[in-house]
C-alpha cells in the first residue's frame, strides 16, 4: 500500500510522492560558509539604492562625488552604501589624489546584476 501526502499547494506535484522512478533528493554539497557568503551578497544587492549604484558602476568607474551628483544624494549617503557593497566584495576602490574611485569588483558581479535586471524586465508569467 503506497502512502500519499495531501497538500493544498498547487506547486507540489503529488504524482512524485511514492514514485520509485522519482529521483532522490541528495543533500547539497555546497559549503554552508559559501551559502552564507552568497546570502550576504544578495542582502547587499537587495536594497534598491545600492542596486542602482551597482548598475551605474557596471558601465564604468566613478568617483564618490560623481555618484552623488548623478543620484542627487549626499556624499555621506553614497559613501555609506559603497562601504556596505565593499564589505561584501562587490566593489573595489582606488585612490587618485583627493578622489576615491569605485568600480565593480569583477565581471561576476556585472553578470549577476545584468541577469537580475534582465530577468526582472521580463515581468511575471
Amino acid at each position: 500500500m503506497s502512502e500519499t501526502t495531501e497538500t493544498n499547494d498547487p506547486t507540489v506535484d503529488e504524482a512524485c510522492f511514492g514514485d520509485p522512478d522519482h529521483r532522490a533528493i541528495e543533500p547539497s554539497e555546497v559549503d554552508p560558509v559559501v551559502v552564507e557568503r552568497a546570502a550576504g551578497i544578495f542582502r547587499a544587492m537587495g536594497d534598491t539604492a545600492r542596486l542602482r549604484l551597482l548598475e551605474r558602476l557596471s558601465v564604468g568607474e566613478y568617483c564618490v562625488t560623481e555618484l552623488a551628483e548623478l543620484s542627487g544624494e549626499g556624499l555621506s549617503t553614497i559613501s555609506q552604501r559603497l562601504r556596505t557593497l565593499r564589505s561584501e566584495g562587490l566593489v573595489r576602490r582606488r585612490r587618485a589624489g583627493k578622489h576615491v574611485y569605485y568600480a565593480l569588483a569583477d565581471d561576476h558581479i556585472a553578470t549577476l546584476i545584468n541577469n537580475a535586471l534582465e530577468h526582472a524586465s521580463e515581468g511575471r508569467r
